[in-house]
């Protein structure tokens, strides 16, 4: 019986998360990808694995491990969103996805260089250059 209660509590604790978090994520997925729906389906993804380990993220910050699941799945499959409208379309995806972890989310260029797995000096040319494109 405590499991279920234990279980019932963790679903109510994701809900207020989500409830919270979700319009500033979806606007995080929508610069990523410059669509709606493509940026609603990456975030449903980045959603399901973040209530997956819900239990073991205890005591972390369930919003940066969402984030991080968001763009860890547009790194992936970024080459898909080439296209999209709006000012950040004519990037690339790695350049988009720099540009939004460091100015719109201002992740810091040494822990954005580690979530993306490059080294800082690259995260700070890609930065600098897709600020250059947009202006």
């Amino acid at each position: 019986m405590r499991a279920v209660d234990q279980r019932a509590g963790s679903y109510t604790e994701f809900q207020a998360f989500v409830a919270g978090a979700a319009g500033r994520l979806l606007h995080v997925a929508i610069l990523l990808t410059g669509e709606p729906e493509p940026a609603r389906r990456l975030l449903a993804g980045a959603l399901a694995r973040t209530y997956a380990n819900w239990q073991r993220l205890r005591g972390d910050d369930p919003y940066d491990f969402t984030r991080q699941e968001l763009c860890t799945a547009f790194a992936r499959t970024g080459r898909r969103y080439q296209g999209g409208h709006g000012l950040l379309a004519r990037l690339s995806p790695l350049e988009r996805l720099v540009l939004v972890l460091r100015i719109y989310e201002g992740v810091a260029e040494e822990v954005a260089a580690a979530q993306l797995g490059l080294p800082a000096e690259r995260v700070r040319v890609l930065c600098n250059r897709a600020v250059a494109e947009l202006r």
